[in-house]
């Protein structure tokens, strides 16, 4: 298994879910207004916005929110003009950190960002430093009291799923993030309900960190998750389950 999940899991111990933050709908609509901006309004012709659409539906966004989101990035309502950048640099023990961002300033931006990374011991660093550690990947979740795992697995891996494993209560199937979609019709197909789906950056290796450095990362990672112009941090690093449950706790 890839990895994926080592900091879905550790989030979900700390009780730090996305879902439990309120900036979870502003990111979703930037995204939604960027996937219709750079792919037309049409989410059946437009899988990015696909994506965005139903990750908005599982986060319980209201219907008129993504309707005046997709409008704004196809440009029939007025609305901010929103760039995509990415952001990388190092953590604590050279951990690798690739940051995806929407932003309106990215002079702004760039300069909050560097003062997060020099405040927890961090280094902003110059593009294309970290991105070479990462592969693009889809990630589609069920709950695993809906179908049983080997069911699950064979319609996975028949339509073009790279690996699947069970993380907690769900199902993690990891597939080549142009095929996502397709998987997840195969799957639907099944009647098999979704959970989720997203398109991420998985390391290719990860870094240890001890109890000391672990504590340091968490507060790094925490703070680059929390600006308000941050989509995504991806991050090689493990810690130990021990490790985390002293804490979480």
């Amino acid at each position: 298994m890839s990895g994926h999940s080592k900091w879905a899991t550790i989030k979900r111990k700390k009780g730090k879910l996305d879902a439990e933050r309120g900036r979870m709908f502003t990111r979703l609509i930037k995204e939604i207004t960027v996937a219709a901006r750079s792919g037309g309004g049409d989410p059946e012709g437009n899988p990015r916005l696909r994506t965005a659409i139903s990750a908005g539906k599982s986060a319980n966004m209201p219907a008129d929110n993504i309707k005046r989101a997709i409008m704004k990035g196809t440009g029939e309502l007025p609305g901010t003009t929103y760039e995509e950048t990415t952001y990388e640099g190092y953590g604590i023990a050279g951990v690798a950190i690739y940051m995806e961002a929407v932003t309106d300033n990215k002079n702004r931006t760039v300069a909050e960002i560097r003062h997060i990374f020099t405040r927890f011991g961090g280094n902003l660093g110059e593009n294309g430093c970290v991105a070479w550690m990462f592969d693009k990947k889809g990630i589609i979740t069920v709950d695993a009291n809906v179908c049983d795992e080997d069911t699950l697995m064979e319609i996975a891996l028949e339509a073009g799923a790279s690996d699947m494993s069970k993380e907690g209560a769900v199902y993690e199937i990891i597939t080549p993030w142009g095929e996502m979609e397709k998987i997840k019709e195969a799957i639907a197909k099944k009647s098999i309900p979704i959970a989720s789906s997203e398109v991420t950056m998985i390391p290719q290796n990860y870094i240890k960190l001890n109890e000391k450095q672990a504590e340091s990362m968490l507060k790094l990672y925490e703070a680059l998750e929390d600006h308000e112009d941050v989509q995504k941090v991806h991050a090689n690093f493990d810690i130990d389950e021990k490790v985390m449950e002293k804490l979480a706790g």
